[in-house]
């Protein structure tokens, strides 16, 4: 099965930790990164989409970032 995450998290290195966690667990890029201004915290915030093939049935109780 093929899954999908979106990390997001504010302009900061954690943000680029998180993605690079998830590469080195077999996730991969899946587009473009985001990039928004959060204007209720104001902060700008980053996002980007990863993709992975597992084996198994998907289910809603799947805990991806364990993945």
């Amino acid at each position: 099965m093929k899954l999908y995450r979106f990390l997001s998290a504010d302009d900061t290195s954690a943000f680029c930790h998180k993605v690079t966690a998830a590469l080195n667990k077999g996730w991969e890029l899946h587009g473009s990164p985001a990039y928004a201004f959060d204007a209720a915290h104001g902060v700008m915030r980053c996002g980007q989409a990863v993709v992975k093939e597992v084996a198994g049935d998907y289910h809603p109780e799947l805990k991806l970032g364990e993945l």
